[in-house]
């Protein structure tokens, strides 16, 4: 049987590869391996996040589940005035990624964990991800509920689902518990949706139906 990325060893044999690509205008290089979330290129959804994202002029963004590390290091190279901390459950995928910010020269923090364990003491202005729709609906869920206790009033959560996989679910979970959904980008068969934490207080009752 396959593992999935969101294994947090895994077993497949390291082989390290390197891959140059553009994001957000500046060339970037990674060192990636088999065992993460597509490993061999940036898949298109995480291109699409990337075009789409809107990143605060100042503050501190959380990479939820950052892989080999393209959206927060496209961030921190581009916006070096913002504090990165870029996150994820396979131990492998945040090895290559602490090696992916020294490997840019860049300056960000990797912490490994469950969703937001490695950061429930810190608060972000926003929160980027390409979910795992494939770990399940529980894992989603917990991934955008539990962004609204870690942002500061006005901070985003910003994440890209497939047209047609998941993206009525997303949305409708997105609406109850911030109150507000909107759609930011579009393109290849994903869009990106962005909601803003715009009330204090404990988050809707989430629809069991849903």
């Amino acid at each position: 049987m396959s593992e999935h990325y969101f294994t947090v060893e895994p077993s497949s044999k390291l082989r390290l590869g390197l891959l140059r690509t553009t994001l957000l205008g500046v060339g970037l290089r990674f060192l990636t391996a088999p065992g993460v979330f597509s490993y061999k290129r940036v898949d298109t959804g995480t291109r699409v996040l990337i075009d789409s994202m809107m990143i605060p002029r100042t503050g501190r963004v959380l990479d939820l589940g950052c892989g080999w590390g393209p959206i927060g290091i496209s961030i921190v190279a581009t916006h070096p005035e913002i504090s990165v901390v870029m996150s994820d459950i396979n131990k492998r995928a945040v090895w290559l990624a602490i090696e992916n910010v020294k490997l840019n020269n860049v300056n960000a923090e990797v912490r490994w964990g469950d969703l937001y364990d490695p950061v429930k003491h810190m608060k972000f202005d926003a929160v980027i991800t390409n979910p795992p729709i494939s770990a399940g609906r529980d894992v989603n869920t917990r991934a955008i509920s539990g962004a609204h206790g870690i942002l500061v009033p006005s901070g985003t959560l910003q994440l890209v689902v497939r047209s047609n996989k998941g993206r009525r679910a997303i949305s409708q979970i997105m609406e109850q518990v911030f109150c507000n959904v909107e759609e930011i980008g579009k393109k290849s068969g994903y869009r990106v949706y962005l909601s803003q934490k715009k009330y204090e207080g404990n988050q809707r009752q989430l629809d069991k139906s849903i």
